[in-house]
């Protein structure tokens, strides 16, 4: 402690890292009694008074620093509150807010729900009012490196350094699914870095600088791609049982509020800004996306509402090159081979959108065998669906047909006229990467892309 430390600092300093200790060792040991009915779910909010809302600091004393790790926390404990809930009270369900009227913060009886927007708007990044993809995910996990050809390309940081990862019911399972879900972003984020630079006006696309960037992206995403179906192919010892999943892990995916966004794979915004990049043939696509916005980060809404008004990058180089998708669609084989001896880098660029229609296909897959396949069998066994967080969509009501049709409309993309030409020049030996990852106890995670 520094000599000129006051004590009320040390306070908000030792507060926050205390409830912290306490969301990672005490909350998953009674979110699994509960679970059991081996507790009932009152203790839980008994507990979180005496050990987490009574210690609290002001939110004006905390730097944005502290406010972002208090919010992982509270988002945790706002979930696990609101889930037990919901399942346990008549008309919860239809009322979610009712879960948190026994919980004021403090002296000043501040209700929780107000304190932890509080401490959001704290952070200085535009933060939800309840947990979201950022607080759970990004900010949860320890950071990410990217590497490709021992090079780092992308750096996902974390906000904690002790090398854990938080957790409902402190599972091996849960963490491993956290952790697949920011390695995704981390690649994510390194090919968005990469294409970025070909958004701005007047940026060339077909030269061998673009090329390179486009060659670049595309073995990233087939390490995604790999990473996914890695995921999927192992033991459900080695990653998450699908009954874990829809059972326990999606159900403190709860609501808050009656029409709040609860957090979602579908909020990860680098996702997001790759689709707008690239471009999509779904018709009202934007108004979905601009529907998630107020569950995502100012930054992110400002850089993806920028994507979205821009026009496409294939669409760009289509431009550049003087024609568009109608005339590729209406040409003959022998124009399109004069098209491509022509402009070689339109190889470049359909590796690159066939790669990323494929990613869309490996997440359409996991899915499926994670949620939707698992469902359609308890529905076709009269075992109905869960009353909380149906199983039958995403917590953002993406359901399967939606997923499909989406994965359909990367595979339709602006270069898929090509596609009977170059069909051989997709093969997985060519264009994906194996993913060998490392994790140290305080050391960041590392992704080793092997070009």
């Amino acid at each position: 402690m520094g000599t000129d430390e006051t004590s009320a600092e040390v306070m908000v300093r030792m507060v926050p890292e205390q409830v912290g200790d306490w969301v990672l060792d005490e909350l998953p040991r009674l979110n699994e009694a509960i679970l059991r009915d081996q507790a009932p779910p009152g203790r839980l909010v008994t507990e979180v008074r005496e050990h987490v809302l009574d210690r609290l600091p002001e939110i004006t004393q905390l730097t944005p620093g502290q406010a972002q790790r208090l919010l992982v926390h509270l988002g945790f404990v706002g979930a696990s509150v609101a889930r037990h809930y919901q399942e346990r009270t008549p008309g919860g369900v239809e009322h979610p807010e009712q879960a948190f009227a026994g919980m004021p913060v403090g002296d000043a009886g501040i209700p929780f729900r107000g304190y932890f927007a509080g401490v959001a708007e704290q952070t200085g990044t535009g933060h939800y009012g309840r947990d979201s993809y950022a607080s759970l995910v990004r900010w949860n996990v320890g950071t990410i490196q990217v590497l490709l050809r021992g090079e780092m390309v992308a750096e996902l940081p974390g906000i904690f350094d002790d090398g854990r990862i938080r957790s409902y019911t402190g599972t091996p399972g849960e963490e491993r699914f956290f952790l697949l879900v920011k390695q995704g972003e981390a690649i994510e984020l390194a090919v968005n870095g990469l294409l970025e630079p070909l958004a701005v006006d007047h940026a060339d696309l077909i030269g061998e600088s673009a090329r390179h960037r486009v060659r670049e992206a595309t073995v990233l995403l087939g390490a995604m791609r790999r990473l996914f179906l890695d995921f999927a192919n192992r033991p459900s010892d080695q990653t998450m049982a699908a009954e874990m999943f829809m059972d326990v892990f999606r159900q403190f995916a709860a609501h808050w509020t009656p029409d709040d966004i609860p957090p979602s794979g579908a909020l990860d915004p680098e996702a997001l800004k790759r689709d707008f990049l690239l471009g999509i043939a779904e018709p009202g696509y934007d108004q979905q996306a601009r529907r998630l916005f107020p569950a995502l980060l100012e930054r992110e809404r400002e850089e993806i509402g920028e994507l979205m008004s821009a026009p496409a990058l294939p669409l760009r180089l289509l431009t550049a090159i003087g024609t568009d998708e109608t005339d590729l669609r209406l040409s003959d084989d022998g124009d399109l081979r004069r098209l491509i001896a022509h402009h070689p880098a339109l190889i470049d660029w359909y590796r690159l959108l066939t790669m990323h229609a494929r990613v869309s296909g490996a997440h359409l897959m996991l899915s499926k065998k994670f949620l939707f396949k698992p469902q359609r069998q308890r529905d076709q066994d009269g075992l109905g669906d869960r009353r909380l967080v149906s199983n039958r969509a995403g917590t953002t009501g993406m359901t399967e047909t939606f997923l499909e049709r989406i994965t359909r409309a990367r595979q339709r993309h602006v270069l898929a006229a090509l596609r009977p030409l170059l069909i051989g020049e997709t093969a997985e030996s060519t264009l994906d990467s194996e993913v060998p990852c490392g994790r140290g106890a305080a050391a960041p995670v590392v992704l080793e892309l092997a070009g």
